[in-house]
């Protein structure tokens, strides 16, 4: 059985670049929706004080991941005058093509913390209930 992959990263957003970053944010899930239609769930989130870009993606399996990250690869780089990168977190079972890939990410956006977390007990519901 596949592991669907779990993607959280948090970025700072720099001062007076807020306008830029939603109408970034905008194109890209835009982007996204478009190619990818195996995603399963792609949201960004802004904090209350405007200063905080959080982004949570749900992949089916790291397949779905490793063609995300290799299709944004442009529309990632695209935020660095945007965005200070904190960190990432991936939950889930990624192949070693996204775990290279999203340590480029880091890197490209600032150099924030990169995190892998293995599951240790749990299940998904990814098909929606009858």
């Amino acid at each position: 059985m596949t592991e669907p992959i779990f993607y959280i990263d948090r970025s700072d957003i720099r001062q007076g670049k807020l306008a830029e970053v939603e109408d970034a944010l905008r194109d890209l899930a835009a982007f996204v929706e478009e190619r990818e239609p195996q995603l399963i769930a792609y949201h960004f989130y802004i904090d209350e004080s405007e200063s905080t870009m959080t982004t949570v993606a749900v992949h089916p399996d790291s397949a779905s991941m490793e063609l995300h990250m290799e299709l944004g690869g442009a529309k990632f780089r695209a935020f660095g005058p945007l965005i200070r990168m904190r960190s990432i977190d991936v939950f889930g079972r990624p192949s070693q093509a996204v775990v290279d890939q999203v340590r480029q990410k880091a890197e490209m956006l600032g150099g924030g913390t990169v995190t892998f977390h293995s599951l240790q007990a749990g299940f998904s519901r990814l098909e929606p209930l009858a």
